[in-house]
């Protein structure tokens, strides 16, 4: 019996480290963050917030995902201050990725749920 609890257990981690693996990938955290935004209605449930919070805690899901991230995890109705001028400074980076930009986009113009327009900008990240 006890080795059957022991793989069952060693499983379980196998699974939560490929999960975090997969979240170190900007494209992943990316589809994670549009996935919410598009179901959001007015702000990130609990466990919304856990999956932002790793996202947001992990620099390898890449900066402007942070930032992301970070900003949704706050957002109440709509983005606070902070979280607007961070998605100003994504929109305006040089460097920043298009889908990054995008993302930032559909989160400071985000006001209680997205709108149909966000919602298909989303499908395509």
């Amino acid at each position: 019996m006890k080795f059957g609890i022991t793989k069952k257990l060693i499983a379980i981690v196998l699974i939560g480290l490929c999960s975090q693996l997969a979240m170190a990938d900007p494209a992943s955290a990316r589809k994670t963050i549009a996935g919410i935004l598009s179901t959001l209605n007015h702000f990130p449930s609990d466990a919304q917030k856990a999956e932002l919070a790793a996202i947001a805690a992990d620099e390898s899901s890449g900066r402007g995902n942070v930032l992301i991230a970070g900003a949704v995890i706050n957002m109440q109705h709509a983005l606070n201050a902070e979280g607007k001028t961070a998605m100003e400074g994504i929109i305006a980076a040089e460097q920043a990725p298009a889908e990054a930009k995008a993302l930032a986009k559909v989160a400071l113009e985000f006001n209680h749920m997205a709108s149909e327009e966000a919602k298909a900008v989303l499908a395509g990240l």
